[in-house]
């Protein structure tokens, strides 16, 4: 991965390439997850490693476990959210993934208990005892609290002994159908006879429009001018 920055006062540019290397979990991913949106935070400011570990133990907290890693971090403007404005105070928030072999707590439960989603669709908090536990470093949002109970992982294929391939029963895997695509066809229109354009138009009179639409106006301004004459000829005082 290449990263760039630049210098927004010198505008000078930088790049260094980083080498990711990810090795999958032993124990294959945490069947609970909860994922909980930080509002007063910016995704840059949740990547330091102190504060990833505040928001660990603030979790592990609530979810009454130590078990709990985070999974992923991802910035609300990734999810639809709007830029906010250039005043102080205003973040961007942040959705974080948190994961955990132990089950969810009973305050997790809760906040994700009908009744809640009903508070929440009133404008009220949702019904918990666990609000404190983040603060007063992490505002979150709990009517965005999304928890999923992920299906557990399969196990690693294992190396199949030489005395069970003369078994009867055996595991046959079949390719999984595609979608037929389109037809193409030889790209020249069938034929439908020789083209025949359309009939010259009669000629039409148009002296008769051409009449109205000159000599309705010209009358109508000799009938107003002498109407105006009449007014102001005819019409006097002392006359």
């Amino acid at each position: 991965m290449q990263v760039l920055a630049s210098n927004r006062l010198t505008y000078e540019t930088a790049a260094q390439r980083l080498i990711v290397s990810i090795t999958p979990s032993p124990e294959g991913d945490p069947p609970y997850q909860g994922e909980f949106l930080v509002g007063n935070l910016n995704v840059e400011e949740l990547l330091p490693e102190a504060v990833q570990e505040q928001f660990v133990q603030s979790a592990s907290a609530v979810w009454e476990h130590d078990d709990v890693h985070i999974i992923n971090i991802t910035s609300a403007l990734d999810r639809g959210g709007r830029v906010p404005l250039p005043i102080e105070g205003r973040k961007e928030g942040v959705y974080v993934k948190v994961g955990s072999h132990a089950a969810f707590s009973p305050c997790l439960m809760a906040v994700s208990s009908p009744e809640s989603h009903v508070r929440c669709s009133q404008g009220q908090q949702p019904l918990a005892y666990c609000y404190d536990t983040f603060a007063p470093h992490f505002s979150i949002h709990w009517c965005n609290l999304t928890l999923v109970r992920a299906p557990l992982s399969p196990p690693h294929p294992q190396a199949v002994p030489d005395s069970d391939l003369s078994s009867p029963f055996q595991l046959h895997v079949l390719p999984t159908p595609t979608a037929p695509g389109p037809v193409w066809g030889p790209g020249v229109l069938e034929g439908s006879g020789d083209f025949q354009p359309p009939t010259t138009s009669p000629p039409q009179d148009l002296l008769p429009a051409f009449l109205v639409t000159l000599l309705v106006p010209l009358a109508v301004a000799a009938v107003l001018c002498v109407v105006l004459g009449h007014l102001m000829c005819c019409r006097r005082e002392g006359v």
